[in-house]
């Protein structure tokens, strides 16, 4: 039997896991293939041949198919695609949230591949490297003339598996060679620090793992800071584009002890699932701080927009991404998998926010950097081209600047958030209020 996936992503696809929660339309609604949809699939057959037997170079014919595919895919809307195989596994491997490779975060500069921070207990830091560094040569294949991608690629592999990496770094007088043995690297979903009083958690991504980084994050900051102390938390939820419908759920149930989280919706109305909270917050009631930006999208949405509908907590930041819909992960066998939006998800409140976002109960903006200003950073699923209309879009569409600061003192958000939690700054909208919690009857 095949598997389904369901995910939900802005922009790029980043992962999918394992999920049988969006049902295809039942037979009822699809109507055969008529005989005016064979004579355009005859077209289509023609127009094929003639491109293999007369284009001024012999074309790719797996490369024409795979385009014609993504042509009609992507015709539906920014969301659906096709991924080859090779597509198709990297997809799994990044929502799984574990690799085989060397465990380092990695940019591209000069047409080197730039070594941003090795993680932790990894074969990386283990064999010398450092942030900083530069990686000149990959098994001895220069690494100028590759993209990131390709480059990142290459240092991936198999479990126990060797690579050599050339380095140059500062201050050295020749280029350093290092032997690396490729392991398992489980990437951390969410990352979490204690300021003070505080709980931080942010969360870049929901894969696999989410949920369990999350509980951990929790645990080990009641440990470091005694409950009488502890002011509450900050769920940071800006620049992540979004991943697993379930892990949006659990993580949303982990603050929740009532009340529906998210329903989501295919084309035919008898075709609803809903998801709700149970009895249990692993917070303990503490207040909550929810951060989001333009670059909040989609299962980010959800847990944002449940949080603020059941109010639990507080929205703070600018505008969302506003990506209301669920693709479902069809997989082909060695042909890779498709992609197809299959419902939009509404809120507690019944909303959709596709084309609008969440709007925060308290706005505040970031104020970009000099050598930012000027430039164009606002994300918005209504900006993209043939985006499916949401039913509230309205006229001022969705999305807001995607940027946060990379140190805190500079972070307007996360300060307001810290001193609404310490009592430093008073509003309206917090704390909220669960007797007026907005629900759908």
């Amino acid at each position: 039997m095949m598997r389904k996936l369901s995910l939900l992503f802005a922009g790029a696809l980043m992962g999918a896991s394992a999920m049988s929660l969006v049902y295809g339309a039942p037979g009822s609604t699809a109507n055969a293939a008529g005989s005016e949809t064979y004579k355009q699939l005859a077209i289509f057959g023609d127009i094929f041949e003639r491109v293999r037997a007369q284009y001024v170079t012999p074309p790719d014919d797996k490369s024409l198919v795979e385009n014609a595919i993504n042509g009609m895919l992507t015709s539906l809307d920014p969301h659906s695609s096709y991924m080859n195989a090779e597509e198709a596994q990297d997809m799994r491997v990044q929502t799984k949230g574990e690799f085989g490779g060397l465990g380092i975060e990695v940019t591209m500069e000069n047409d080197l591949v730039k070594v941003i921070t090795p993680i932790d207990d990894t074969p990386a830091a283990k064999a010398g490297v450092l942030a900083g560094d530069y990686i000149a040569k990959i098994d001895g294949e220069e690494v100028r003339g590759l993209s990131l991608n390709d480059a990142v690629e290459k240092m991936r592999g198999l479990v126990n598996t060797p690579i050599k990496l050339t380095i140059l770094r500062q201050g050295a007088d020749k280029p350093i060679e290092l032997t690396v043995v490729r392991d398992i690297i489980k990437v951390k979903a969410v990352k979490f620090r204690v300021e003070n009083d505080i709980g931080y958690m942010k969360i870049t991504s929901f894969t696999e793992k989410t949920h369990d980084d999350l509980e951990n994050a929790i645990d080990t900051i009641k440990k470091q800071v005694p409950n009488e102390k502890l002011k509450g938390y900050v769920l940071d939820l800006r620049l992540n584009p979004g991943g697993l419908l379930d892990q949006a759920v659990s993580v949303s149930d982990a603050f929740l002890t009532r009340g529906e989280i998210v329903s989501t919706r295919g084309r035919d109305p008898k075709d609803v699932t809903r998801f709700d909270a149970r009895p249990g917050d692993d917070i303990d009631g503490k207040p909550l701080v929810v951060l989001v930006n333009g670059g909040s999208a989609s299962a980010s949405e959800i847990v944002a927009g449940a949080l603020q509908d059941l109010r639990r907590a507080t929205v703070v930041g600018t505008q969302s991404f506003g990506k209301g819909s669920v693709q479902t992960i069809v997989p082909l066998g060695e042909n890779g998998a498709l992609r197809l939006t299959t419902a939009l998800y509404y809120t507690p409140s019944g909303k959709s926010i596709q084309g609008k976002g969440i709007t925060p109960d308290i706005k505040v903006d970031q104020p970009l950097p000099p050598d930012l200003q000027g430039r164009d950073l606002t994300r918005g699923e209504s900006d993209l081209k043939g985006h499916i209309k949401g039913s509230d879009e309205g006229d001022t569409g969705s999305g807001s600047a995607a940027y946060v600061p990379p140190e805190p003192k500079d972070d307007l958000q996360l300060i307001f958030a810290e001193q609404l939690l310490r009592g430093e700054k008073t509003d309206p909208a917090f704390p909220p209020n669960p007797d007026k919690a907005v629900l759908n009857q």
